[in-house]
């Protein structure tokens, strides 16, 4: 995938190097012609209306709400991720982890990018509910070792999400 990088000031004043994606990319698997036998994508479904879980899953703001690793959010966009803009996300206490959103959906879909990884966020409507899906890729072998080791984390972050969206 060609992409561009840029410099993006963060909220905080720091800078951040991203790169933005210049064409549509396939997925890691496509990329490599690896296919990862670890499950990379997880739903759970949730009684709460599509708009109510677009919400937490789309606003920087409201991630800690159902992510408690993910701890802020910055130049994602405000009050919704914004595709096309590059920032960093806040992880475990830690230095700000440059993330880039890649694609958006209006109420529907997401992607962005963290590191060499890529993760998509459906919500789509099932009943009077919502269906929450994360997919999740990387390149090459580091795709399988994605899913040992944080895919675990995501299946409980989709449940999670399901379960906060239902309170509200």
């Amino acid at each position: 995938m060609a992409s561009t990088a840029s410099y993006t000031q963060l909220d905080t004043g720091q800078f951040t190097r991203c790169s933005r994606p210049t064409a549509s990319a396939p997925s890691a698997g496509a990329e490599t012609g690896y296919s990862s036998p670890v499950p990379q994508s997880f739903s759970a479904d949730s009684d709460a209306p599509v708009d109510t879980v677009w919400a937490l899953v789309a606003r920087p703001s409201r991630w800690p709400e159902w992510a408690p690793h993910v701890r802020g959010a910055w130049g994602l966009g405000s009050p919704e991720i914004e595709a096309g803009r590059c920032g960093a996300a806040r992880l475990l206490w830690i230095v700000p982890v440059p993330a880039s959103i890649s694609a958006k959906t209006p109420g529907r879909s997401w992607t962005w990018r963290v590191g060499p990884i890529t993760l998509d966020h459906l919500v789509e409507p099932r009943g009077t509910g919502a269906r929450i899906t994360m997919t999740m890729s990387a390149p090459g072998p580091l795709d399988s070792v994605l899913g040992v080791t944080y895919g675990p984390v995501v299946r409980t972050l989709v449940r999670r999400l399901a379960r906060v969206a239902a309170e509200r």
